[in-house]
């Protein structure tokens, strides 16, 4: 019956976005004619879409910071990847006009198609033309100014509950590159409320908290040690994340979940 309930939830929450999209798309629609022109709104319109979307299903957001931030700049931001809330978390934390790098298939999504055919950035990534043409992208957003999301795990985690995976370097390579801070996120619990696309645990209402780390600065990096900028940053993310879910992992009915899960 939980199960049910969860399902009928996840549900909900796509229909709500659908909903939000739907009466916003005509504005988006004119937006899209002119993307560069019109970057800013689209990207406020994504944003009003994915918290508008949420709130109708009762997921919302808390967020805390390290130190204060000074959007003005543009930044990499890095946060974990573990469900299809992140793309909201990050909506939500970050005031100014941004860009995610996604993964392609999101082009065929009738909410995220035009934000990702006009202001976002997709990447087959097992295509080496493709990552190469999204790095290429993000430099030149990054030089002018805008930042970019993306998530160093390049996917989400197969297992559950989902854990910090191994980084990929693109991020921190774009980063050096252009002297522009990297901003470690950890989003702690949106795997417990809607894991992945929720196909299989369904979702639920909740307040899903999101931790933004102090920037980390990068003139002291370049390609010949920006592999050191990825080991700070995940060791960062990594003791984090343990020590905000460890007593989820210490119970043991869920020790013995994991591993029937995993193994």
């Amino acid at each position: 019956m939980v199960l049910l309930l969860k399902k009928l939830h996840r549900y909900w929450y796509f229909i709500s976005v659908l909903l939000v999209f739907i009466v916003l798309f005509p504005y988006i629609y004119f937006l899209a004619l002119h993307p560069e022109k019109n970057y800013a709104r689209i990207a406020r319109m994504r944003r009003w879409v994915s918290i508008g979307g949420s709130a109708l299903a009762g997921v919302f957001f808390k967020v805390t910071y390290e130190s204060k931030m000074d959007w003005n700049r543009p930044m990499i931001l890095c946060p974990n990847h573990t469900s299809v809330l992140d793309i909201t978390a990050l909506t939500y934390l970050c005031p100014v006009p941004f860009s995610f790098i996604g993964k392609a298939s999101l082009l065929k999504n009738p909410v995220t198609r035009i934000f990702f055919k006009t202001i976002d950035i997709p990447v087959t990534r097992r295509s080496k033309v493709s990552s190469f043409k999204a790095f290429q992208r993000a430099n030149e957003l990054v030089q002018n100014g805008r930042s970019v999301v993306i998530f160093p795990e390049g996917k989400i985690d197969d297992g559950f509950p989902p854990q910090i995976h191994a980084f990929k370097s693109g991020a921190f390579r774009i980063a050096v590159q252009n002297d522009v801070p990297v901003v470690p996120i950890i989003i702690e619990n949106a795997w417990d409320i809607f894991f992945d696309d929720g196909a299989k645990r369904g979702s639920h209402p909740g307040i899903v908290r999101v931790h933004v780390f102090s920037p980390i600065e990068t003139k002291d990096f370049d390609d010949n040690n920006a592999a050191d900028l990825e080991k700070i940053v995940y060791d960062k993310m990594h003791s984090y994340w343990i020590m905000k879910n460890k007593s989820y992992f210490h119970q043991p009915e869920n020790v013995q979940k994991i591993c029937q899960e995993r193994y």
